[in-house]
């Protein structure tokens, strides 16, 4: 098997996460270089993967200046950077692994598109949902016709109280003008209602939803701007200390930038909180300055007829994504966290209401079902010429999801249906 060169650019999380697909498949994929402007997170990768000095670079621009040395670039940017530091990678012929979403915007979207068109590049993005059992086994059984033509989709993702306060309350993505919440958390699920229906154009969206909870007005009573100055901390379930220290959810967001952290060494109590406290990560849901929708609904009209739907839930207990699809000869409905779904068949012609049959796909321990190194080795072997699995397309195949979600913030804000020819 052929060894795949990968450079790594924006040394966050999510390219730490594909990264690791090199440690655990040396044969298959190699890190020969690294691009971040964080001179301590270049270190500490350059350390990991050892990776050469001369290999070490400020920007994807600068790394892609000199003669290309890789094959594939991996790019885990934030999502306002994706384009600008995809463009460079692409004109100097690297096949890019690009984490979504892929641009805040139409206009953006349209020049990567079209700067991977002429470089005759492969892009692919990191919708990582696909290759997850419990989806990929249900597009199989889509592709096989086992449901006929597809009537219905309706989708549902319940966002847990403690993953809506640290992403889109106090974090990265808690304003539109970084990126709609329906794109910054739902593109995963409009991009598997667009693959569930692929090949189909959509022609129009309707959205309604908005900002209600997370707001000032709704405080309790003694609640103060930061969690680490608050009276009634102790009796709040969206404390910053109790979430990220205490019990130790989503510090690798609340974390990012402190030094120890970042080098993997460990953190006294006293010096999280100090850090915590004194970024948003450590204000008070009910005092964020977010303005991101804290629920919205959209419904998609397809030009065969079909129709789909999804709802972001926010607030919710236990977080989950659900799926319901019904086709001309049958239906499917699954829970992704059980990693089950059902799919039933009328049976009339057999003296039968219907015919059931459970399929478990089994339970997957990560936040994506599982999907994250199954995206990276189809994507490997994209690149190497074989043939890639049913979840692996290009990425033209990928910008229908993304309209979807412009058209339904504009939907939302402007309380009108949106013909999806105009964005």
């Amino acid at each position: 098997m052929v060894r795949v060169r990968a450079v790594l650019v924006g040394l966050g999380h999510r390219t730490a996460c594909y990264a690791s697909y090199a440690l655990q498949h040396p044969d298959e994929m190699e890190v020969v270089g690294l691009a971040d402007p964080d001179g301590d997170r270049l270190a500490n990768f350059a350390e990991k993967y050892n990776i050469p000095s001369d290999k070490c670079f400020s920007s994807s621009q600068e790394l892609a200046a000199i003669p290309r040395f890789g094959d594939i670039a991996i790019n885990g940017t934030m999502d306002e950077a994706h384009v600008e530091t995809t463009i460079p990678l692409v004109e100097a012929g690297y096949h890019v692994l690009l984490e979504k979403p892929i641009a805040p915007n139409s206009s953006e979207l349209n020049l990567l598109d079209a700067a991977v068109t002429k470089a005759g590049v492969k892009v692919v993005i990191c919708h990582v949902l696909r290759y997850a059992p419990f989806y990929n086994a249900i597009q199989q059984r889509i592709v096989a016709g086992d449901i006929g033509e597809i009537i219905h989709i309706h989708s549902t993702e319940n966002v847990s109280y403690h993953h809506m306060a640290v992403a889109f309350v106090r974090g990265k993505w808690n304003r539109r003008e970084v990126n709609p919440i329906m794109l910054a958390k739902c593109c995963h699920d409009l991009d598997l209602i667009c693959w569930f229906n692929s090949g189909i154009k959509p022609t129009k969206i309707s959205s309604m939803g908005g900002r209600h909870f997370f707001t000032t007005k709704n405080a309790p009573e003694g609640a103060g701007e930061n969690c680490f100055d608050c009276e009634i901390e102790r009796d709040c379930q969206y404390s910053a200390k109790r979430h990220y220290i205490d019990n130790d959810w989503w510090s690798f967001y609340a974390l990012a930038g402190e030094k120890n952290y970042e080098q993997g060494e460990e953190n006294d109590t006293k010096s999280s909180a100090i850090h915590i406290a004194a970024t948003d990560y450590g204000r008070c849901v009910w005092h964020s300055e977010n303005d991101v929708a804290d629920r919205q609904s959209v419904i998609i009209e397809f030009e065969n007829g079909s129709i789909a739907s999804h709802d972001l839930v926010s607030n919710s207990s236990r977080a989950t994504r659900r799926l319901q699809i019904v086709g001309t000869k049958g239906e499917i409905f699954g829970d992704m966290t059980s990693g089950q779904f059902t799919l039933w068949k009328p049976a009339a012609t057999d003296g039968k209401e219907y015919t059931q049959e459970v399929v478990d796909t089994g339970v997957s321990e990560d936040m994506h079902g599982g999907g994250d190194l199954r995206l990276v080795q189809d994507f490997l072997s994209l690149v190497r010429g074989e043939q890639p699995s049913l979840a692996t397309t290009s990425l033209s195949d990928s910008l229908n999801s993304h309209r979807i979600a412009y058209a339904a913030d504009i939907s939302m804000q402007e309380s009108r249906i949106v013909d999806f020819d105009d964005i």
